[in-house]
């Protein structure tokens, strides 16, 4: 398996509270994501279910920058309103995601890190070569997530280099 840890920082100009309540709501994800092709709410039966709470799963289906799709399960793990998201992974990747959000002055400084290990054979055998690619696709999609938020809370994003 290949493993990837990635961080990514987003500095928007809208209340804390805002910018997590977009965040904890992935069921409308794919009104801002562009890439995300949907999003499931499940309970452990795997039963359809509305609301974030602990204990909770999400399926999400991605389109890739490079056109592959990914499929993969997030089982909220912490939640922390309105700073914190942990949450962890299975299916076409594998580990933990984080969201931590904090505020200054009217900036909403949103870190989300991503330890993660594809499972795929395809993926993992292209890894050595391809990592690169699916860096660079990660890091894509990631700022076209920070600009469909921007869009979608109507808020100012900011250079978001500084973590």
């Amino acid at each position: 398996m290949a493993n990837y840890d990635f961080m990514t920082c987003w500095h928007l100009a809208a209340p804390m509270e805002e910018v997590y309540k977009a965040i904890g709501q992935p069921l409308h994800w794919p009104h801002w994501w562009p890439g995300l092709q949907g999003v499931e709410a499940l309970d452990s039966d795997g039963e359809q279910s509305h609301g974030q709470v602990t204990g909770r799963v999400y399926r999400y289906y991605w389109q890739s920058r490079l056109g592959y799709p990914l499929c993969f399960d997030i089982r909220v793990t912490r939640l922390y309103v309105p700073w914190l998201i942990v949450g962890q992974a299975s299916g076409d990747v594998e580990g933990w995601g984080c969201w931590q959000l904090t505020e200054a002055a009217g900036i909403t400084r949103v870190r989300y890190r991503w330890r993660v290990r594809t499972t795929q054979p395809w993926m993992n055998l292209a890894a050595p070569l391809a990592r690169p690619l699916f860096v660079w696709s990660h890091n894509a999609m990631m700022h076209n997530g920070a600009l469909g938020l921007s869009r979608w809370l109507q808020a100012r994003l900011l250079d978001g280099s500084r973590c």
